[in-house]
């Protein structure tokens, strides 16, 4: 007979260790105060940082016991409005202590009833505490949450020269209160759910009842209730679990840190999905032509945010392009270059041992290893390292004769080019996509350039974002919504949500009345 593997004899004494885990504590809350303590220690594994605080209460010496999870709680507010008030409001005990301590005792706002001990233990887990009384099978579950967290700050990732400063945090109920304080509308509309079968993170969907579509909002709610994850460390997990294709390389749903963009799009009739834990707050649904927006573009007049918006469509045009058509140029063909560029071209590449397709791409990939040191490294010397390290390396590469001068010039325009999109996610969508131009461009030139692009095109055509078609509002075609797409038209006839989002009160305008009314 064989012997059972390694592997096997592990895991078989963690599934016995677990079980005799499981039958060391009932789950279930008894009248004796010391076995549900004992309990509660053995369900959380007795940490360090469990404090059960046993005082004695009433003229009959009755024990009793809170307990909670020290930097999770506002140790203060336990102690004046909990301990305190029960230490000099419960002079005698009667037999309803539990439902007199919950009606006239207790200093807090938000207090719950339960008997079950799976609902305690993660009350206390997600910085409540919980009261127990000996000789009483119904506990007090306190809102007490506090501890440190970061306060609110400007956002790093999305700066705007005009236009509020604050950002979201990692606190979901301080992110859900930036919200409204910008929408003070009573129908907007605030949806928990719960994400990560271990962490049991809260997950809330935000929108406007009344303006949102109710079929976004349900088939958000269906996606959202598919999630089965252990952790959700961040809003890009729920991102990818509930994006309607995960082979493609553009973000189907846009994430923000900041606080007015994310009450501009839920006034449109988007939905934002806030998770706890993450500033980063989801935007759906999204087109590709929203993707090349910023909320500057409304804080400036009209005309200069059109010029500004129309600099950004160059910019991402030049991210995706500009290597895969020099290499295309260069290669295939020169005889579409001015004959003096042309001469000024081969000039500067005399002596370069290597094809412009490889040259491109040397350059391309030593851009990207800056770019992800930069990012890794701290902030002050993340910048030096992008700046000093792009001009060393390619003047050294230039006087080394490795790579042509023009070739460090498109390097440097691209890579400007890719920091002028406003979103990140967008940003690094474009920076991938590069790559497959530049590689058609190497192996059928121009005709490479145009395949890869079609592609892409059908690509963007027939992909959708919560049910909504991503190329809108190019195709289909909506005409209204072409007044905020490329041209930014001044706000006075900015009137109307987009209406390929079909949000309920433009239905109800929009509507002609009949001849003769």
């Amino acid at each position: 007979m064989a012997r059972p593997s390694l592997f096997s004899r592990l895991k078989r004494k963690q599934q016995m260790k677990q079980s005799s885990q499981t039958e060391s504590y009932s789950t279930k809350i008894t009248k004796d105060l010391d076995d549900n303590l004992k309990n509660i220690k053995q369900m959380l594994g007795d940490p360090g940082d469990l404090v059960m605080r046993e005082l004695m209460i009433g003229g009959m010496d009755k024990r009793a016991a809170i307990i909670y999870i020290s930097g999770l709680t506002d140790e203060n507010l336990i102690n004046d409005n909990i301990l305190k008030s029960i230490q000099l409001n419960l002079k005698k005990f009667d037999t309803n202590v539990i439902d007199h301590i919950h009606k006239e005792v207790i200093a807090i706002t938000d207090i719950q009833k339960s008997n079950n001990m799976d609902d305690i233990s993660f009350a206390i887990l997600n910085g409540n505490t919980a009261f127990f009384l000996d000789g009483n099978e119904t506990i007090l579950l306190m809102s007490t949450g506090g501890g440190e967290t970061r306060s609110i700050q400007q956002p790093e990732s999305e700066t705007l020269i005009r236009g509020p400063r604050d950002g979201f945090v990692e606190s979901i109920e301080t992110n859900m209160a930036l919200i409204r304080r910008d929408i003070k509308d009573p129908n907007l509309r605030f949806k928990q759910h719960q994400v990560g079968k271990r962490s049991k993170q809260k997950l809330v969907l935000c929108y406007v009842e009344g303006i949102t579509n109710p079929d976004i909002v349900e088939e958000v709610n269906r996606r959202l209730e598919t999630i089965d994850i252990d952790f959700v460390s961040d809003s890009s997990y729920v991102e990818q679990w509930i994006q309607d294709s995960f082979l493609s390389p553009f973000p189907q749903l846009l994430d923000t840190e900041r606080p007015d963009k994310v009450s501009s799009d839920l006034m449109q009739g988007r939905v934002a999905i806030l998770v706890d834990g993450t500033p980063f707050v989801l935007i759906a649904p999204v087109t590709i032509g929203e993707a090349l927006h910023s909320m500057e573009d409304y804080t400036q007049r009209w005309i200069s945010a059109t010029l500004l918006r129309m600099l950004r469509y160059l910019a991402a045009f030049f991210a995706l392009f500009l290597p895969s058509l020099y290499i295309a140029l260069v290669s295939y063909h020169p005889g579409m270059i001015p004959a003096t560029l042309t001469y000024s071209i081969a000039a500067t590449r005399e002596g370069v041992p290597f094809p412009a397709a490889i040259e491109a791409f040397l350059m391309a990939i030593t851009f990207e290893i800056l770019h992800e040191a930069g990012v890794r490294l701290p902030k002050v010397i993340g910048q030096t390292i992008g700046i000093v390290g792009g001009l060393v390396i390619g003047e050294a590469a230039v006087s080394a004769g490795i790579v042509s001068p023009i070739m460090v010039i498109v390097t440097a325009l691209t890579a400007i080019s890719s920091f002028s999109v406003p979103s990140y996610s967008v940003a690094v969508s474009f920076r991938t996509l590069r790559f497959a131009f530049m590689l058609a461009a190497a192996i059928l030139g121009l005709y490479g350039i145009i395949l890869i692009y079609i592609m892409i095109n059908i690509h963007i055509v027939n992909l959708k974002s919560i049910g909504v078609p991503y190329s809108a509002p190019f195709a289909p075609t909506f005409l209204k919504d072409f007044r905020d797409l490329v041209i930014r038209s001044p706000i006075t006839k900015l009137t109307k949500r987009p209406t390929h989002l079909k949000p309920l009160d433009d239905q109800s305008k929009d509507v002609e009345p009949e001849k003769g009314q």
